[in-house]
């Protein structure tokens, strides 16, 4: 498939997600209560979608984009992050209970570019008391047929401090050091390997999730743009 048919089909696809999401919303915008005592350092509780470009500051080049929104359906209010590549591409979707924070459902994008609901087995990514570590996990196919990953984070609270971002903003922040495990499983030989990585997590009040980065930052995402639906379609199309 040529390059300008796949961008064109992502477009549209994006076009069709916003609109059905405006479609669930009220003229009047509200903003949702959550019983998680760290809930003011998550992402805004609004019914206003929001997507957030980041910037590998280190490298200069990378980026990547968050899309949150909040839906609601018979369950209740739930808010969702849609993780996608540089070039529009969705790579993963996480979904939270907006209540407590916790992880309701995990998506990922498969080596076949199909959607994938990802089997949880630990829902605590967000943390409920700082003073404890949480744990999310979930298992997914691997890169080939026989292959399964079980995906892991441990998440212990780091300290409080105040954060720069978008350029000139600074805010308190709570920092999280993240243990991140992947293991790659062979149900049928009964093998595995195992890759384990550190990283912290900056999430700042009234904003959500700033900055990540690993130990020597050789790695490090920032948030530096705030856009607009329309914004977005713009730059992923360039």
């Amino acid at each position: 498939m040529k390059k300008w048919v796949k961008r064109s089909i992502i477009v549209v696809s994006i076009v069709i997600i916003a609109f059905f999401v405006k479609s669930q919303l009220t003229d009047n915008t509200f903003t949702y209560k959550s019983t998680n005592p760290n809930a003011a350092f998550f992402y805004p509780l609004d019914t206003v979608p929001k997507i957030y470009l980041y910037r590998d500051v280190a490298g200069g080049l990378e980026e990547e984009f968050h899309r949150i929104y909040t839906v609601e359906d018979a369950v209740g209010p739930h808010l969702i992050v849609e993780i996608y590549a540089s070039d529009g591409r969705l790579q993963e979707a996480i979904n939270y209970n907006i209540d407590s924070l916790v992880v309701q459902d995990h998506m990922v994008v498969n080596r076949l570019q199909q959607k994938e609901k990802a089997l949880l087995y630990k829902n605590q990514l967000f943390p409920f008391d700082l003073q404890k570590e949480t744990w999310f996990a979930t298992k997914f196919s691997g890169v080939t047929d026989s292959t399964v990953i079980l995906n892991e984070v441990f998440r212990k609270f780091k300290k409080r401090d105040v954060v720069s971002f978008l350029k000139k903003r600074r805010a308190n922040a709570l920092f999280f050091s993240d243990k991140i495990r992947r293991t790659a499983l062979n149900p049928f030989t009964r093998t595995e390997k195992e890759g384990v990585g550190q990283q912290t997590s900056v999430y700042a009040e009234g904003y959500g999730l700033v900055a990540w980065y690993n130990r020597n930052k050789s790695l490090h995402f920032r948030l530096e743009r705030i856009l607009s639906q329309k914004e977005w379609v713009k730059i992923i199309t360039r």
